[in-house]
């Protein structure tokens, strides 16, 4: 799997930035009838722009030229045709806008909604090398890049591309001889506010990047605000932030003087060509080789043409910018997830009272990211349905990661699992894991109501089911103590809720899908003695006509199961019952002394 870089990619040249784009082209086919209308609004506007310098001229020539009622009359005329045009102008800029924005919002929003649906479906394996900030920063920061481009860069840049294009060949119509000289001068006086340009571009991100890292340290000392304030660190984050926002803010200061310095060599460049040019018109007039409202007409068109250089270098370098950003979100879609649904998916058989069946034969497995250390060796096991299988061992035997095989997050280098004797890589993933509830040791529960995490276990639940679940995990008590009951915000991350009040949401969302295989991973190390008797008797009750695996310290829980497994490094090391494996007085007897108090 390719990794997400972690830094920005490098600038490409011009001609690559563009190709790159053009991995955006499946995003805007959709929309060929918009770029259409947006096409030929501009084409009007830019066809009116083009116009008025051209009106002026007439206005100026026969308007101003010969005194008397005509030229009232003229005068007239020429204003309205002026005034006209700019109506034309109007309507079609906004037109223009309105449809540039558009696309640039719809088309933003298809990549955003495509980059996390694809996000969504990778497999563990995917998150262990890429950054959950760097793949929110792309779905955000990168397509708010392409959203620029689409929505105003690629509008500009045809823009200017007709009014460049236009303005050259009136000017050259207009004056062959001052087309030449100002050319000349415009490649003189562009050149170098281009250059300075990238330069004030290269400052703008180093300003967006220093703003980035203290966004980036505000948000990570915030989520950790308990631990800060418990080992009394407030003044020293406080210092750390200041020093990140002056950093910042410095950054800022050196692009505002760049910016400042470039806007004064622009002025003077653009004005002192204009105003070289003028006087060379300025001469022609009076020698009587150009009218007044050639002269005037020059002036617009040449205005004309050195903005519309000056708008496509900059638009050159937003395009630059958005390829890097393109090129990210592409290697996101790129992304491929080596866990997924076989083409032909076989069924399960159907659901039978009393659970189902698993079986597992010389499964190994070790994490794509540490390929030299096994995780699982060799493993062996046949649990028959209805069964309670408590898996316990020292930390890193192996125990989480079998519950990552059965529910295919990852698939094991050697070996098979199979459930109800359908090998689990031959079934279709939405219908092998709607046949696994699990609950995890590191409880999720959602920034939403107690009501709608629950139900995040079954979909289509009713309230009323929601609500049984709920009295099954000991949990309906304390929701309903809640302000709002089962309505009440559990805020972020749950954080409304203690440890053991959120594994109990936990449990009653597993509860509420009913599977045939229950998978408890530590489901009670939350709670306090009266919380897990509470639940204990509920996950007894959850356990009836049901397959369940339990990875579990607490003796009561590794008491009441059918079977033991021991599990170290990788292997299983014992199999029996509690009695059992306590008069082998082996691995499993040395966790129950040194875990349950020596209590057999």
């Amino acid at each position: 799997m390719t990794d997400i870089p972690k830094k920005e990619t490098p600038k490409k040249p011009p001609k690559a930035a563009l190709a790159t784009l053009a991995g955006l082209l499946p995003f805007l086919g959709p929309y060929v009838k918009q770029f259409v209308m947006a096409g030929v609004a501009l084409l009007v506007a830019a066809s009116a722009t083009l116009a008025i310098p051209y009106a002026f001229r007439q206005m100026i020539d026969l308007g101003f030229g010969k005194p008397g009622a005509s030229s009232t009359a003229h005068v007239d005329v020429y204003f309205l045709a002026l005034f006209g045009v700019a109506c034309v102008l109007a309507v079609a800029t906004a037109a223009r806008f309105y449809m540039v924005s558009w696309l640039g919002e719809r088309v933003t929003a298809d990549i955003r909604s495509a980059v996390y649906s694809h996000v969504v479906r990778q497999s563990p394996q995917f998150f262990e090398t890429a950054q959950t900030g760097e793949v929110l920063s792309r779905l955000t920061t990168d397509t708010t890049l392409i959203q620029a481009v689409v929505g105003t860069s690629i509008s500009m840049a045809l823009r200017n591309a007709l009014l460049f294009a236009g303005g050259m060949a009136m000017l050259f119509i207009t004056s062959i001889r001052l087309s030449s000289i100002i050319l000349v001068l415009l490649l003189a006086v562009v050149l170098p506010i281009v250059l300075f340009g990238r330069r004030v571009r290269k400052l703008s991100r180093d300003s967006q990047d220093r703003i980035a890292d203290a966004s980036a340290m505000a948000g990570e000392i915030l989520n950790a605000m308990p631990i800060v304030q418990a080992y009394t660190h407030e003044e020293t984050e406080s210092r750390r932030f200041g020093s990140s926002v002056e950093s910042a803010f410095r950054t800022a200061m050196q692009r505002i003087r760049a910016r400042s310095l470039l806007t004064l060599i622009a002025i003077l460049l653009v004005f002192g060509a204009i105003v070289f040019v003028l006087w060379l018109g300025a001469n022609a007039v009076i020698k009587g080789t150009m009218t007044a409202g050639e002269l005037g007409q020059f002036i617009l068109y040449a205005t004309i043409v050195a903005g519309a250089i000056g708008a496509l270098s900059e638009v050159l370098g937003e395009a630059q910018r958005a390829a890097g950003a393109t090129e990210r979100l592409l290697e996101l879609l790129a992304e491929t997830s080596p866990i997924q649904s076989p083409a032909n998916p076989l069924p399960l058989p159907p659901r039978a009272a009393g659970g189902a069946r698993l079986a597992l034969e010389g499964v190994g497995f070790h994490y794509p990211s540490r390929p030299e250390t096994p995780s699982l060796s060799n493993i062996t096991l046949q649990v028959a349905p209805g069964e309670t299988v408590a898996i316990v061992g020292p930390s890193g035997a192996g125990k989480t990661t079998l519950f990552q095989l059965l529910l295919r997050f990852y698939d094991p280098q050697h070996g098979s699992i199979t459930l109800e004797g359908v090998d689990i890589r031959r079934l279709d993933l939405h219908a092998l894991r709607g046949e696994i509830g699990i609950v995890p040791q590191d409880t999720v529960v959602f920034s939403a109501n107690a009501m709608e995490n629950i139900r995040y276990g079954r979909a289509g639940a009713t309230d009323e089911e929601v609500i049984a679940a709920a009295k099954m995990a000991a949990a309906h008590e304390f929701i309903e103590r809640l302000p709002e009951g089962y309505r009440s915000f559990l805020g972020e991350r749950g954080v409304r809720l203690s440890g053991g009040q959120r594994q109990r949401i936990a449990i009653a969302r597993a509860l509420l899908k009913n599977p045939p295989l229950l998978l408890l991973d530590e489901a009670t190390s939350a709670l306090d003695a009266e919380s897990e008797r509470l639940v204990q008797s509920a996950l007894e009750a959850a356990m009836a006509d049901r397959t369940t695996l339990v990875i579990a310290h607490r003796l009561a829980t590794v008491q009441r199961a059918d079977r033991i497994v021991v599990m170290d490094h990788g292997h299983i090391v014992e199999t029996g019952t509690h009695a059992q494996l306590v008069a082998q007085g082996g691995l499993y007897a040395s966790l129950a002394a040194l875990q349950f108090n020596h209590v057999s």
